[in-house]
């Protein structure tokens, strides 16, 4: 039987690095790797550290003794609280799992995987290079479940502006501010209404605000949707707005362009590596967004204006560059290579 792969925490929930968790989980399974939850004593080439792990620090510990390889997989870190003020228990809980990802970076990892090199520079600027070697390995998308062909249709009456995130909260109600600002430019300006569609987890008073900011624009909360149900979302939009200001490889852009669902946003984070040719517009922020600097969004109007304007040749663009550069199987490849080559 082959040696076999750990990954660590356990994750479960709507998160990022539990979906990693779940696909990349299944993937190895499919290439008859024996995954585990914990470090098991026989069996077990490698580690693979996706989060921050306080409680497996020792078995991490054990396990480079043991001459098995930790390699870590980075995403990119809590800063929000430190621009804004997102209460003492979410800051200090921020910073702590900053502090525990740079650990491990530092002292625990014989490999680092990032998940753009958006984030690999972010890293190395806040908290230095480090001897492991680092990669940069983008997130996957399984282009059987995600892809353009389905019942779903998108409507004639309306355009449809989709925005997907887990949740809203811990600073960055900010980004569905900017969404029903886009979606506002775009209405009195089109020959159609638009219609924002915010999929994820919106608190009542987050939502009492978003209403009043929305005025009569069309508001519609999907509320969170399992996974299963993402791509007839994808398919059902025009438009998706990726609302992140500085995200390493949003799963909910790479989904959409496998659904041949053009992408809009600002070029901040890895954005601009993502969304590439005509699978997509991005528009410059105009102000400090590191400093969360309202934006200024007349080119980001602009930029959706064309992206809708260009229909079929931008959604046939979104596809190919999901085949291109994010096909799940090639991406589970890169990571076994990392891990056990």
């Amino acid at each position: 039987m082959a040696e076999g792969i750990a990954i660590l925490p356990r994750l479960e929930g709507l998160g990022g690095p539990a979906s990693f968790r779940a696909r990349f989980s299944a993937g190895l399974e499919k290439r008859g790797i024996p995954v585990y939850d914990r470090i098991p004593k026989e069996g077990c080439a490698a580690v693979l550290v996706i989060a921050g792990t306080r409680r497996h620090l020792g078995e991490l510990i054990a396990a480079r003794r043991r001459g098995l390889r930790v390699v870590q997989r980075l995403d990119g870190m809590n800063w929000v609280h430190r621009r804004r003020r997102t209460g003492w228990k979410h800051a200090l809980r921020s910073e702590y799992g900053n502090r525990l990802l740079a650990l491990t970076r530092r002292w625990l990892a014989d490999r680092v995987v990032y998940q753009s090199q958006f984030a690999l520079n972010w890293w190395q600027t806040v908290y230095g290079p480090v001897p492991a070697p680092g990669r940069v390995i983008y997130n996957g998308v399984d282009l059987q479940a995600f892809r353009p062909d389905g019942p779903e249709e998108r409507p004639n009456d309306r355009v449809r502006l989709l925005l997907v995130e887990g949740h809203f909260g811990g600073g960055n109600e900010q980004g569905l501010e900017n969404a029903i600002q886009l979606a506002r430019g775009l209405d009195t300006c089109l020959d159609r209404p638009v219609e924002l569609v915010v999929a994820g987890q919106v608190p009542e008073p987050l939502r009492q605000a978003a209403r009043a900011w929305a005025g009569d624009l069309m508001l519609t909360w999907a509320g969170v949707l399992p996974r299963e149900q993402i791509p007839a979302a994808d398919r059902s939009a025009h438009l998706l707005f990726s609302a992140d200001i500085n995200a390493a490889c949003p799963n909910a852009v790479i989904e959409a362009m496998a659904c041949g669902l053009p992408v809009t946003g600002f070029a901040t984070g890895s954005l601009p590596e993502l969304v590439q040719g005509d699978a997509g517009r991005l528009a410059p922020y105009g102000s400090n967004y590191w400093a969360l600097e309202p934006p200024v969004m007349g080119p980001l109007v602009e930029a959706a204006r064309e992206v809708l304007a260009g229909g079929e040749e931008f959604r046939s663009a979104a596809r190919r560059r999901a085949e291109q550069a994010f096909d799940l199987e090639r991406v589970i490849d890169q990571y076994v290579e990392v891990l056990l080559g």
